[in-house]
């Protein structure tokens, strides 16, 4: 199977988790928008209430296939959360951000009570870091949070916009990072390290909350663990 054809695999078997559940949180990316294409074709769609989005992009998205869009300080703590990954290990520790909506992930996913990872099998690692680790950062801290970075072994690079040339913004009109040739082998204590630089929003290491459930499209199955 091609890997667009094991995303749509594991979109697929993620769809049980949303049922029965009145308001979903779900996340951003090529995952997560098979996810929503599939969604759109469900009879349990219209038992969904609403839906707390991680990205401009996923609202649209949603919204165009008639889901309704809340605020999470409306919605409160959420039963679910389906998003995708970067990288994954074993442990169920993620690296996020690629994509660009790495705090509004993080906010969503700590609000909610699981976190459904889906990914294809490309994204299981052993040890994190050979994907760039995405840092969000304000953009008036953006040298001094990449000094602090170059410190902790990491080479970062300013994410730019491939179509204007400029700085990539994100929702939150803040910058990111690519720090990339970080070999992470101690996430937790990296993430809660880099968070603790003053200007960093959010760092895109998900160990602290990590996923309940990850499902791994893999060959003609699904691997859940």
């Amino acid at each position: 199977m091609t890997q667009d054809e094991l995303k749509k695999q594991v979109a697929q078997a993620a769809l049980q988790y949303l049922k029965n559940v009145p308001i979903i949180g779900m996340g951003t990316g090529s995952t997560v928008t098979h996810l929503i294409n599939l969604l759109a074709d469900c009879d349990f769609k219209r038992d969904i209430e609403g839906a707390v989005s991680s990205s401009a992009k996923t609202t649209e998205h949603l919204q165009s296939i008639g889901i309704r869009v809340i605020d999470l300080n409306q919605s409160g703590d959420l039963d679910i959360y389906v998003d995708g990954a970067d990288e994954v290990t074993p442990h169920k520790k993620m690296l996020k951000g690629g994509g660009g909506a790495l705090t509004r992930e993080k906010i969503i996913a700590g609000a909610s009570k699981k976190f459904v990872c889906i990914v294809d099998e490309s994204k299981c690692v052993d040890v994190m870091g050979k994907f760039p680790l995405p840092v969000e950062v304000l953009p008036l801290s953006r040298s001094f949070v990449a000094r602090q970075l170059a410190k902790l072994g990491g080479q970062p690079e300013l994410r730019m916009n491939k179509d204007t040339g400029a700085s990539y913004i994100t929702d939150n009109a803040c910058e990111i990072l690519d720090v990339h040739n970080l070999s992470i082998l101690d996430p937790v204590e990296l993430e809660k390290t880099i968070n603790n630089i003053p200007g960093v929003i959010t760092n895109g290491l998900f160990a602290i909350r990590a996923a309940d459930v990850v499902l791994v499209g893999k060959g003609s199955e699904v691997i859940t663990y």
